[in-house]
């Protein structure tokens, strides 16, 4: 292993997720390329690096960095080119110049210890004094912090964050107790903590790593949807992931629960934060769930009236929706494609205007909304957008500290009379406690969604949990009108639904299923479909034809098939700039998704002539877009998503991304797609049933085609096994007295 030492003259590159850089080093009058992780070093510092020599194919001779020191500058022309790098701010070339005329070699030492001194230098004041020695500091102290946490394994970002919650409280809390870093600092799980803990030395039944070990098996609980844990499998999984006891685990759940970090409800392990927005949301629910006395005469009258106007004709259980609708605080609308639901919604609606209310009308996403304004002719939002999304943290009632907080609340609630939401089934607990926080008392609130659909991504069952409950007024539409009975989407939907046999001959002018049984086979067969033969059958592009695939992984998950349709659909080209994130690659022109919620990224629209004309905070999980720029100087690219919003991504986000010419099933709720490809092999039957086949096949607009094996497709209607989801919402509506 060599030794260098030198300054560093300019930095090349640096990925702000790893901390990676490729540096120019000036050693002995010699330039030299230098690659490694390099925590927060600047330009214009000493550094002593341990390392060897390398030749790389493209860029020629490199020093690969092994470990390095930062040096303090031992001579004035040193400190001067380091103060003068931009380092600091506030000191430039020539103020860098006047700092080090002025103290010489002892320039660095005032800096550190008698920063008042600085004042004497023209041009700097006591405050821009202290300032600077301050930033001095800080850089020393968190390059100090970063090395000692890269020891274990904790590289660039998740340093920063580590050290600017805990500052120099860094050091005990890695040595006593790193499992805290898992509850209080985003991006550290329980893993990175153990991991750590593992090398600090701490034991595996130490209580801190129990009640941590206790708190990721409830959150990875939520992230598969649940809201609670049976104890008996949180014991289960804690002894499988800690590898201690079932008493061990016991006595830290009493503690938990004692602490009131846990709830416990009989069998039930609840986090407080979902616990308390379940109970939250059944009583605000059952609040609104006022009846309203209306005279059926004058709704029979009414209801006449608004079918002869908009020349439509409601079957006995639409204008019962109607009816309860009107004469409910709560209400809830179900029921499977072509069933007349939209159609309901639009006579709801005719209704409220004729009485002079003020109506809202939202659903979960960017998509969804836009297809309700387009089948209602009425205004639709986002439910994040109706409710004024502002970026900040809310740590009021839950102790959630990564939910956006909405500005329309319990201290600010929406202004309306009534409020409707579509896909209801893609709104997760999180979202739902939101909604009914901002609905003032005296407001309809009617619910609308297929019960049949896929559950939300996030955590609860909410659709279902009220259903269950029996506590709100539900109409089921079933009649399936003639205009839908002509498109064999909507008949096979309601057959899959049923678990009847369907008919895969192929004379369907919607509904296709090609048999193929090899992987890349279907691959191949599904490129033809969506380059040439989809587009022009359904007037769309190859990017509006959507590929949902059951599964993230295997020869026919999603992570396989972005990487060969993107090699396709938008291959490399000079004319397209590229920027890889791991193992993928984002190109200028890729379909990309957003795979989580982020409430403080910016968008805005755009005139014909580029100037801003909307404004808004928030990218959601699901929402799909395309990369339009990707932009080296500064660091960032741009999506332009649905409506024209524009969102401008730093490159140290586009871990929230992943490429979207496939998408899982579940990915796919509340979408709709003029053409959808679905590949279908056999896979997990907890995961391949009816529930995920019936989604898939009602995200289609005009034409369905699976390619694959038939009898997974029979197999999969067959199968009504579902993963069970545990959520306590209807437990709480059932358990309230009003």
């Amino acid at each position: 292993m060599e030794e260098i030492q030198g300054y560093v003259e300019h930095i090349i590159f640096r990925n702000a997720d790893n901390g990676y850089t490729v540096l120019k080093l000036i050693s002995d009058e010699e330039e030299i390329t230098c690659v490694g992780i390099f925590p927060a070093v600047s330009e214009g510092e000493n550094l002593l690096l341990q390392g060897d020599y390398t030749s790389h194919p493209t860029y020629g001779e490199q020093f690969h960095m092994q470990s390095f020191q930062v040096k303090a500058p031992e001579d004035m022309q040193s400190m001067e080119r380091y103060l003068a790098s931009g380092a600091i701010k506030g000191i430039g070339v020539a103020l860098a110049a006047r700092i080090v005329r002025r103290f010489k070699n002892d320039t660095f030492r005032i800096i550190e210890e008698e920063p008042e001194r600085l004042a004497e230098v023209k041009g700097i004041s006591e405050r821009m004094a202290m300032e600077i020695s301050t930033q001095m500091m800080e850089k020393k102290d968190l390059r100090d912090a970063m090395i000692f946490l890269e020891k274990y394994g904790i590289h660039t970002n998740l340093a920063v964050k580590i050290y600017n919650q805990y500052g120099p409280m860094v050091y005990q809390i890695v040595k006593e107790n790193p499992y805290r870093m898992a509850e209080e600092v985003s991006g550290i799980g329980f893993k990175i903590a153990d991991e750590i803990a593992s090398r600090v030395g701490i034991r595996t039944d130490s209580d801190f790593r129990i009640r941590s070990g206790i708190l990721y098996v409830l959150a990875q609980g939520a992230g598969a949807g649940h809201t609670y844990l049976p104890r008996e499998m949180v014991c289960n999984m804690g002894r499988s992931l800690l590898g201690v006891g079932e008493d061990a685990i016991e006595t830290q759940i009493m503690n938990l629960a004692m602490e009131q970090k846990l709830v416990l409800k009989g069998d039930q392990v609840y986090t407080r934060q979902f616990y308390r927005m379940e109970e939250v949301t059944a009583g605000l629910l059952l609040e609104l769930d006022r009846d309203y006395d209306v005279p059926d005469i004058e709704l029979e009258e009414a209801l006449r009236r608004i079918e002869k106007e908009e020349h439509m004709e409601l079957d006995e259980w639409q204008a019962k929706a109607v009816k309860e609708a009107v004469t409910h605080g709560v209400f809830i609308l179900t029921g499977g494609p072509g069933t007349g639901k939209t159609t309901t919604i639009r006579a709801m609606i005719r209704y409220f205007e004729r009485e002079g209310y003020d109506i809202f009308l939202a659903a979960p996403t960017g998509r969804a909304a836009k297809r309700m304004s387009e089948t209602t002719g009425y205004e639709a939002r986002t439910i994040h957008r109706m409710l004024e999304v502002n970026g900040a943290l809310d740590e009021s009632e839950t102790g959630e500290k990564n939910s956006g907080m909405f500005e329309r609340n319990e201290r600010n609630p929406l202004e309306t009379d009534v409020i409707i939401i579509d896909e209801m089934s893609m709104v997760d607990i999180t979202l739902m406690h939101a909604l009914v926080k901002a609905v003032s008392d005296g407001t309809r609130l009617i619910l609308v969604g297929d019960v049949n659909q896929l559950p939300s991504v996030g955590p609860g069952n909410v659709l279902r949990d009220l259903i269950r409950s029996n506590r709100f007024s539900v109409v089921t539409l079933q009649k399936v009108f003639r205009q839908a009975a002509q498109s064999d989407i909507v008949l096979n939907a309601h057959k899959i639904n049923a678990g009847e046999p369907v008919i895969l001959d192929n004379k369907s002018k919607d509904f296709f299923f090609l048999k193929r049984y090899d992987a890349d086979v279907i691959i191949s067969v599904m490129l033809q479909l969506i380059q040439s033969k989809l587009p022009k059958y359904v007037g769309a592009t190859s990017y509006d034809i959507q590929v949902l695939t059951p599964t993230r992984k295997g020869l026919l998950g999603v992570e396989r098939l972005n990487v060969i349709l993107q090699q396709y659909l938008n291959p490399p080209s000079p004319g397209k700039k590229e920027r890889q994130v791991g193992e993928r690659i984002f190109r200028e022109g890729d379909k990309v998704m957003q795979i989580r919620n982020n409430y403080q990224l910016e968008w805005e629209i755009r005139s014909n002539y580029g100037i801003p004309i909307d404004k808004g905070l928030g990218v959601f999980n699901g929402a799909v877009g395309i990369i339009t720029e990707i932009n080296e100087y500064t660091n960032s690219l741009w999506i332009t998503y649905d409506e024209g919003r524009m969102v401008e991504y730093p490159f140290k986000n586009l871990e929230e991304l992943e490429l979207a010419y496939a998408i899982t099933i579940h990915k796919s709720q509340g979408s709709e797609y003029p053409a959808v490809v679905i590949p279908l092999l056999p896979g997990p039957q907890l995961l391949m049933n009816r529930n995920l086949l019936y989604t898939a096949v009602t995200r289609a607009k005009k034409c369905v085609t699976m390619v694959g094996d038939e009898k997974t497709f029979d197999e999969m209607i067959k199968n009504t096994t579902q993963k069970r989801r545990y959520s306590g919402l209807c437990d709480r509506l059932c358990q309230l007295e009003f």
